[in-house]
Protein backbone atom coordinates (compact mmCIF):
# COMPACT_ATOMS: atom_id res chain seq x y z
CA UNK A 1 0.00 0.00 0.00
CA UNK A 2 2.80 2.14 -0.94
CA UNK A 3 3.11 4.95 -3.66
CA UNK A 4 5.49 7.49 -4.44
CA UNK A 5 6.75 9.97 -1.16
CA UNK A 6 4.77 13.03 -2.00
CA UNK A 7 1.41 11.13 -3.14
CA UNK A 8 -1.14 11.50 -1.03
CA UNK A 9 -2.80 7.97 -0.92
CA UNK A 10 -6.43 7.37 -0.11
CA UNK A 11 -8.44 4.45 1.27
CA UNK A 12 -12.34 3.71 1.88
CA UNK A 13 -13.37 2.11 4.95
CA UNK A 14 -14.65 -1.64 4.25
CA UNK A 15 -14.45 -2.58 7.95
CA UNK A 16 -14.93 -1.36 11.25
CA UNK A 17 -15.79 -4.10 14.08
CA UNK A 18 -17.75 -1.48 15.63
CA UNK A 19 -15.57 1.14 16.03
CA UNK A 20 -17.48 4.77 16.35
CA UNK A 21 -14.66 6.32 14.87
CA UNK A 22 -14.22 4.69 11.53
CA UNK A 23 -17.28 5.14 9.15
CA UNK A 24 -18.15 2.72 6.61
CA UNK A 25 -17.48 3.04 3.05
CA UNK A 26 -16.14 6.41 3.41
CA UNK A 27 -13.11 7.95 2.23
CA UNK A 28 -9.88 8.66 4.52
CA UNK A 29 -6.47 10.12 3.75
CA UNK A 30 -3.33 8.35 5.24
CA UNK A 31 -0.86 9.84 6.90
CA UNK A 32 2.84 8.62 6.20
CA UNK A 33 4.18 6.49 9.03
CA UNK A 34 6.73 3.59 7.98
CA UNK A 35 6.33 1.97 11.22
CA UNK A 36 3.23 1.49 12.08
CA UNK A 37 2.93 -0.07 7.78
CA UNK A 38 5.57 -2.72 8.71
CA UNK A 39 3.51 -3.69 11.60
CA UNK A 40 0.16 -4.09 9.73
CA UNK A 41 -1.63 -0.70 10.61
CA UNK A 42 -2.50 2.86 8.94
CA UNK A 43 -2.36 5.87 10.62
CA UNK A 44 -6.07 7.63 9.81
CA UNK A 45 -7.48 10.74 10.58
CA UNK A 46 -10.84 9.34 12.24
CA UNK A 47 -14.12 10.66 13.02
CA UNK A 48 -12.52 12.36 16.05
CA UNK A 49 -10.43 14.56 13.56
CA UNK A 50 -7.50 12.84 15.32
CA UNK A 51 -4.75 10.32 14.17
CA UNK A 52 -5.20 6.78 15.45
CA UNK A 53 -3.68 3.60 14.29
CA UNK A 54 -5.87 1.09 12.44
CA UNK A 55 -5.47 -2.27 11.34
CA UNK A 56 -5.03 -2.15 7.23
CA UNK A 57 -7.38 -4.76 7.06
CA UNK A 58 -10.24 -2.17 8.13
CA UNK A 59 -9.39 -0.41 4.56
CA UNK A 60 -8.97 -0.96 0.65
CA UNK A 61 -6.64 1.94 -1.28
CA UNK A 62 -8.34 3.63 -4.09
CA UNK A 63 -6.97 5.86 -6.78
CA UNK A 64 -8.61 9.82 -7.34
CA UNK A 65 -7.73 11.66 -9.84
CA UNK A 66 -6.21 15.45 -9.26
CA UNK A 67 -10.29 17.13 -9.47
CA UNK A 68 -11.78 14.42 -6.45
CA UNK A 69 -8.44 14.96 -4.72
CA UNK A 70 -9.20 18.83 -4.51
CA UNK A 71 -12.78 18.47 -3.82
CA UNK A 72 -12.24 16.10 -0.68
CA UNK A 73 -9.41 19.05 0.37
CA UNK A 74 -12.16 21.49 -0.48
CA UNK A 75 -14.34 19.72 2.08
CA UNK A 76 -12.61 18.72 4.64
Amino acid sequence: MRNTKNEKRFVICIRNDECEDLVLRKVYEVKPDKRAEEEGYLRIIDESVEDYLYPNTYFMEIKLTKKAEEVLHAVA
